[in-house]
């Protein structure tokens, strides 16, 4: 994939500057303008939100399946509502200065897991539609658990451009529970199995790097962050429900979970006030 890269370009006057130059040191001179400067870069910068779903069925079996019905209403109140579908890629992009900002209404898609119902409700619907998706897997339910897909199937839909596949760890753990049980050495080999197996694994079956991980359950902290650096991710995601913006730590992005509970009829309500930059 190919990278352009932006330039920004900053230009004020300020009539105060020399009664601020006269009444402040140096050193919070320069860190005053920092700030300014910073806040000239960000200002007008989009907030795109990153939607993430699980699974879809035509009748809602539990709290993570949206109906098929209402993930068809989701994308069409995105549409009415001259929003933009980006791939993931291309957002991140941006947020490294490799390309020129999305439009200002944009989303991205996102379903993790690895579920069958992807494979059969949700992609035909998504490659109809030309919506750009990509799909955090952990690779240990993958042609093992009824529930999910077979490697024949991810690989299918990853020769779709529309489709990148990415990391959701080796087997889905809860890390704040492991942390618990094991040893300080021990939770370390942990960690680093679950996200290096992970990436080398799926890696060999689709042909393409893996550099994004979905953190399980949104958990996350510094020292986690740190390990999914070293192995080798340059992307991660949460559960804390905001649009991203350029300055979130990019090992700790959010998404917006989308359950049946805001989706359908009160997915509109829910996604403008995303696109306005508020927390629903």
């Amino acid at each position: 994939m190919a990278f352009h890269r932006s330039a920004t370009g900053i230009s004020c006057a300020n009539p105060h500057a020399t009664w601020v130059k006269s009444r402040i040191d140096k050193p919070a001179m320069r860190l005053l303008l920092l700030f300014l400067m910073m806040n000239a870069i960000c200002a007008g910068q989009p907030q795109i939100p990153i939607l993430v779903y699980h699974r879809i069925a035509v009748v809602r079996s539990d709290a993570m399946t949206v109906t098929t019905a209402h993930f068809r209403e989701d994308l069409k109140m995105l549409r009415e509502r001259g929003v933009s579908f980006i791939h993931l890629n291309d957002l991140l992009a941006w947020r490294q200065g490799r390309r020129p900002a999305p439009a200002a209404r944009s989303v991205v898609i996102t379903f993790d897991d690895g579920h069958l119902s992807f494979y059969r409700e949700a992609w035909p619907i998504l490659a109809a539609q030309r919506v750009p998706v990509t799909l955090f897997l952990y690779p240990s339910c993958i042609s093992r658990a009824s529930y999910a897909m077979t490697w024949a199937e991810v690989q299918e839909v990853s020769l779709n451009p529309l489709v990148c596949i990415q990391s959701h760890t080796l087997w889905h753990p809860n890390l704040n529970r492991e942390a618990k049980r094991l040893s300080a050495a021990e939770y370390a080999r942990f960690v680093d199995r679950q996200l290096r197996d992970s990436k080398a694994i799926l890696e060999s079956k689709v042909g393409h790097p893996v550099t994004m991980l979905a953190w399980p359950f949104g958990i996350v902290n510094p020292d986690l962050m740190e390990r999914a650096s070293a192995a080798g991710y340059e992307a991660a995601f949460t559960i804390q429900c905001r649009a991203v913006e350029r300055t979130d730590a990019p090992l700790a992005l959010p998404r917006c979970l989308i359950t049946d509970e805001n989706s359908g009829p009160r997915f509109g309500r829910f996604i403008d006030a995303l696109l306005r930059g508020e927390t629903p």
